[in-house]
């Protein structure tokens, strides 16, 4: 933690940046077969964070420390300002300790009574968040968003910089997410795109960053009581060593940074900072190391700063970060698989770099951008497909992941007859029910497509043929005139009684793929 009166830091914080990346990362998986490696990657950012959460509460209760301390010297002026500062960490604790409960359960939830939250089993469950937070026997999701409204208001009243309230406003919103071409997402409350058939480790992940962001707001405010103190009386009195990193989860391939500064420090003397033994090479305590490798990696220091009296004050620090792999998040729009000789949207995201950075490139196929989106149009059934994707970052070209897909061949389609209902709205008419006879008069061809909701492709009819049966209950076959029915075949229906069925059978259809195909009879039930 540090100060200064007289530098204004004009750049997102890094609480800000893992908002950012925490919602692209969890909204891409959403259309994915959640991967082990993905699942570790999260496991990975829950520990960095649950780190960082202990620093961050350790810094606070230092915070708070400074103002009992202040309190005990001058009462008078010490007691208003303690008086707030535990109203705050009341209400913060309250807060944070309800997230853990939530965690609590969700975990349970999944891995039964016996359940450790820092050991999840069943990581990739996606039932627990949906059942604990959304649920109408739950429903603890719209607990939660009142209380993060409350407590939002609550601690930014005592802010007076605008500035810093616009930040913790943001920390703390719980409006909704929206996704870029996504419209029904704008219709979502803020904790369905939080838990939402989110896996087990990933609405974990979510909470606790969650409780990451009550304590910067917590920090925020007690380092505001500090400054309207005076925080010059107490700069000789408690000394501090802290390392406040831009993010303590960076890509590899990119730079982690991190300031090392002293707390409560006298602006006109520059500590010397040193970290793993050897001295920094600036004043300005910036901490920047290459990152090559996934890990998570240790570094410690001291600081040291001249006092008034020419004493040396020494304080040592030690912290961490979390390197991981660039993920990549290919995931196919309308379905798990691949069809062939159909153009399947995909969707392609890297966490942290621009649209335009991106580019890909598939096996047995194309793979061509379209829009805000990407078509995949498979060439063989039967074999797989890799989709790869590069991202520029730092200007250079990184592979950040493939994904394989499997190709089949597009499923048979269901024949229908067109018609438009009381109302005048288009309708398909699939047998199995009554069905008006005038109706059926007057359609003139038989159609067929898939339309069960995930694909929706028409199919060309190239014959079919009708059953009709005789009053001694013998078949009598009519062939079609192509898609259309023959004049034999609509006196036929002309000459059949209420209740009477007759079957269309024999049905062929040509799809988008070429393939002439043999699909299901029809049955149709005069009414």
């Amino acid at each position: 933690m540090a100060t200064s009166k007289n530098k204004s830091v004009n750049r997102m914080s890094p609480r800000e940046k893992m908002i950012n990346l925490m919602y692209i990362v969890l909204t891409a998986m959403l259309a994915l077969n959640v991967s082990s490696d993905v699942l570790n990657g999260f496991s990975q950012v829950q520990d960095g964070l649950t780190r960082s959460n202990r620093t961050i509460t350790a810094r606070n209760q230092a915070l708070y420390a400074q103002l009992q301390a202040f309190n005990e010297k001058n009462p008078e002026k010490g007691k208003v300002w303690l008086d707030k500062a535990t109203q705050v960490v009341g209400q913060t604790d309250s807060l944070y300790n309800y997230i853990d409960s939530l965690k609590l359960q969700i975990v349970r939830f999944a891995d039964g009574e016996e359940a450790d939250v820092n050991n999840i089993v069943n990581r990739d469950n996606l039932d627990a968040a949906s059942v604990i937070m959304l649920s109408a026997q739950g429903g603890k999701g719209k607990q939660l968003r009142t209380r993060i409204d409350q407590y939002r208001q609550f601690v930014t009243s005592f802010l007076e910089d605008p500035e810093k309230r616009k930040n913790l406003e943001a920390a703390l919103s719980t409006t909704p997410p929206k996704s870029k071409g996504v419209e029904m997402n704008n219709k979502k409350t803020w904790e369905e795109t939080m838990f939402d058939n989110m896996p087990t480790i990933a609405a974990v992940t979510l909470l606790t960053k969650l409780q990451n962001d009550v304590r910067y707001a917590e920090g925020e405010v007690l380092n505001q009581m500090l400054t309207n103190v005076d925080l010059g009386d107490l700069r000789v009195n408690l000394v501090n060593a802290f390392v406040v990193p831009d993010s303590r989860i960076v890509m590899r391939g990119t730079k982690y940074s991190a300031q090392i500064v002293l707390a409560a420090i006298d602006t006109t003397q520059r500590p010397i900072v040193y970290v793993n033994g050897g001295r920094l090479g600036n004043s300005n305590g910036l901490y920047e190391v290459g990152t090559s490798k996934a890990g998570t990696y240790d570094y410690s220091g001291w600081i040291e700063v001249l006092g008034r009296d020419g004493t040396v004050t020494r304080r040592d620090f030690k912290s961490s970060y979390t390197v991981i792999d660039p993920l990549a998040t290919i995931s196919a729009t309308m379905m798990n698989v691949l069809y062939a000789g159909i153009n399947n949207p995909i969707s392609i995201a890297v966490p942290g770099v621009p649209e335009g950075s991106i580019s890909a490139t598939m096996t047995n196929g194309t793979l061509t951008k379209s829009g805000d989106g990407w078509v995949a149009h498979p060439a063989k059934v039967g074999a797989e497909c890799v989709i790869s994707v590069t991202a520029e970052m730092d200007g250079q070209r990184t592979n950040v992941g493939s994904t394989t897909f499997k190709v089949r061949k597009l499923p048979d389609p269901t024949p229908f007859i067109a018609y438009k209902d009381a109302n005048g709205h288009a309708s398909r008419y699939k047998g199995g029910k009554p069905f008006s006879k005038a109706l059926l008069l007057a359609a003139t061809t038989l159609d067929a497509a898939i339309d069960d909701e995930i694909l929706n492709i028409d199919y060309r009819v190239v014959s079919f043929e009708t059953v009709f049966f005789d009053s001694m209950g013998n078949a009598i076959p009519e062939m079609s005139n192509g898609a259309n029915f023959s004049e034999r075949q609509k006196n036929a229906i002309r000459r059949l009684q209420h209740g009477k069925r007759f079957y269309i059978s024999h049905v062929k259809a040509t799809g988008p793929d070429g393939i002439t195909r043999d699909i299901s009879p029809m049955e149709v039930i005069v009414n």
